[in-house]
């Protein structure tokens, strides 16, 4: 698990920086900023067993994850679905590959170029269907913020989220039942 997840983290960073410079930033801006170095990395097995009445049963509910990216694989079952346009779709993983999931803070360092998905996992009455998710954020310290300058290249320089300490958002979503994105709707600065 050590040796995974330390490749993994390599993986995110790589990723992280190549986001950093879609936004216009140097590579490393996102991994400075949010002190990816101390970055939290948690990892989670999801075990969904075959349920005789799947129709009655959500694996996971609709929610979005926190942090930045989440690095997922899985045992080629079928069950993870995202939303689009209001639709679940299914997700069709090719084998052996990594899923990456776009997370909140993502959306708020972004100042929402950047969308966290949301999605869920749903069960079937056949297979037993294994995942697991390494979700990649920044040190628990960490006050995320929309990036500075991306407001500065924006005409109208507005965040759209309230900066708030990772470790304290963290602690709202855990502290709530999951529901799509409603703890990111909770940091998110009313427009007029």
């Amino acid at each position: 698990m050590l040796e995974y997840s330390e490749k993994l983290r390599e993986v995110a960073r790589n990723l992280l920086g190549g986001i950093s410079e879609s936004l216009g930033l140097e590579e490393s801006y996102l991994d400075k900023d949010l002190d990816l170095e101390s970055g939290l990395q948690i990892f989670v097995g999801n075990y969904y067993p075959p349920c005789p009445q799947p129709e009655l049963t959500m694996g996971m509910p609709p929610h979005s994850d926190h942090g930045l990216l989440t690095l997922l694989i899985h045992n080629q079952v079928g069950g993870l679905q995202v939303q689009y346009q209001g639709k679940w779709i299914n997700v069709n993983a090719l084998p052996n590959s990594l899923l990456v999931n776009i997370g909140d803070h993502l959306e708020i360092f972004s100042n929402g170029k950047y969308k966290s998905n949301i999605h869920r996992a749903v069960v079937n009455n056949k297979v037993t269907r294994i995942s697991v998710a390494i979700a990649h954020g920044p040190s628990l310290d960490t006050i995320v913020r929309p990036a500075s300058p991306l407001m500065e290249k924006e005409n109208s320089p507005s965040a759209y989220y309230i900066p708030m300490k990772y470790k304290d958002y963290l602690e709202m979503q855990q502290s709530n039942q999951l529901n799509a994105k409603s703890c990111l709707e909770r940091v998110k600065i009313p427009r007029s």
